[in-house]
């Protein structure tokens, strides 16, 4: 069975977007960057909303080919491409660079992936995660907070039926005041 992780960075007031829908705050140090490419490169399948997908889609699988790539960005837009992809979408006709398409109830897909896939597995997105959240399959959460309050937009955790149980993994700061909080779901609701 595989562990579901849910990870994203957000403001100080719990926010993955502002109001506009501009993550341009979120822009991670080398140190940080580094540690989304180790992250990455051990997730043995991602789930992703269409609009993230889009929004990644643009840019990664062709980001390594840039004349002055950094080697952070080689090395993140490689894994990428490689790392295997479900992704959720209604309107999306199809799906490239090693990922499948799926239109099914996100709970159900991801329950059922979940119990057949070994090893790490994420879920990216707040729109995607929030009702994956709700149904208790995320194993562990990692908020990497970004030191701005943004005031409003998408938040990380969705309106929840109940309280969800955390226990602390690992706290790290990483240049520039951002800090990674890892939490582990006790599976303890209230």
């Amino acid at each position: 069975m595989g562990k579901l992780i849910y990870g994203f960075t957000v403001s100080v007031d719990g926010y993955i977007a502002d109001a506009h829908g501009s993550i341009d705050w979120s822009t991670p140090s080398d140190e940080l960057h580094q540690y989304w490419n180790d992250f990455e490169r051990e997730t043995a399948l991602s789930f992703y909303g269409r609009r993230l997908y889009e929004l990644m889609s643009a840019y990664w699988p062709t980001a390594d080919e840039a004349p002055d790539a950094e080697p952070l960005i080689v090395d993140f837009a490689r894994v990428w491409r490689a790392m295997p992809k479900v992704v959720f979408s209604r309107t999306l006709a199809s799906v490239d660079w090693n990922s499948r398409l799926e239109r099914g109830d996100p709970v159900e897909v991801v329950r059922r992936l979940k119990a057949d896939t070994d090893g790490q597995m994420e879920i990216a997105g707040a729109t995607l995660a929030a009702p994956v959240v709700r149904a208790g399959l995320v194993d562990e959460f990692r908020i990497v907070v970004a030191p701005v309050a943004v005031g409003g937009g998408t938040p990380f955790f969705p309106t929840l039926p109940s309280w969800i149980s955390l226990r602390l993994l690992e706290n790290r700061t990483f240049p520039g005041g951002t800090v990674l909080l890892r939490y582990e779901a006790t599976g303890d609701r209230r």
